[in-house]
């Protein structure tokens, strides 16, 4: 068993699922009394070989309802902890910190009419875990997700998400989700190609989507590379929206996915 104090807890795995060969969703037990905002991360440990703990941030992908606790990683070779992570068996204990983390969710916001969630790689986590909230649905008309991704095969959960129109809880009725695929990489018929922030700068996810950015009716979240979030955040700036406070709120929220 491995230590556990006040603050710490353990979980263990359930199951994973092999997207890539560098990509991985796990899914780990969940305490009854570990409560999280969707959105929201978690920091789980594991133990080096001489016994030290390492410690990473992994946006939770699941439901508040859910009884277990899901994630979305890409492995780093020669990385301290998803190599380990990699080699887990079901039943192996992680470490888990009790509380959650995190402000990249829907409350930093006044609520509007549109809810763009703009992601790359294994910052789609948090939007997932956002999409399965019943209250996501309830405060927005329109809800956007787009990923970014190098290649066709990164695009994960893709049957999960047209699951979501069919929820029983909120009943997709009049297409009120859309999902738009980007592809840097690689070419597909339904996907744009390129980068998000460009996509925003020249008008052209937009017009795929026939839906405008309006400070006055647009929420937008980003979550991905230090890069995208930054050059995203620019370009979101120029159609005159603003970092959103919990002071003083307004239209856009960040979080790097790594």
């Amino acid at each position: 068993m491995l230590a556990i104090d006040e603050k710490l807890g353990t979980a263990r795995l359930i199951e994973r699922r092999r997207w890539t060969p560098r990509h991985l969703s796990f899914r780990l037990t969940r305490d009854p009394a570990y409560r999280f905002v969707p959105g929201q991360f978690a920091r789980l440990g594991l133990r080096k070989p001489n016994g030290s703990p390492v410690w990473r941030a992994y946006s939770i992908a699941s439901a508040p309802w859910d009884e277990h606790l899901e994630f979305y990683s890409i492995i780093v070779p020669g990385g301290q902890f998803t190599p380990q992570l990699d080699a887990l068996e079901p039943g192996d204990e992680i470490m888990i910190e009790r509380a959650a983390y995190g402000f990249l969710t829907t409350s930093r916001f006044a609520d509007g009419r549109d809810l763009w969630m703009l992601a790359t790689g294994t910052g789609l986590a948090p939007f997932l875990s956002i999409l399965q909230d019943e209250d996501t649905w309830r405060r927005f008309e329109r809800l956007v997700l787009v990923h970014g991704v190098r290649e066709s095969a990164e695009l994960a959960y893709r049957e999960e998400i047209d699951a979501l129109r069919r929820h029983p809880l909120w009943a997709d009725v009049g297409g009120r989700l859309a999902y738009q695929a980007v592809l840097s990489r690689d070419d597909s018929p339904t996907a744009l190609a390129g980068r998000i922030p460009a996509l925003l700068d020249d008008g052209s996810l937009e017009a795929r989507l026939g839906l405008r950015i309006n400070p006055e009716y647009s929420r937008l979240m980003v979550c991905g590379s230090p890069d995208m979030v930054r050059d995203t955040h620019r370009a979101l700036i120029a159609k005159g929206c603003r970092l959103s406070r919990l002071a003083a709120p307004a239209q856009i929220a960040v979080e790097n996915g790594w």
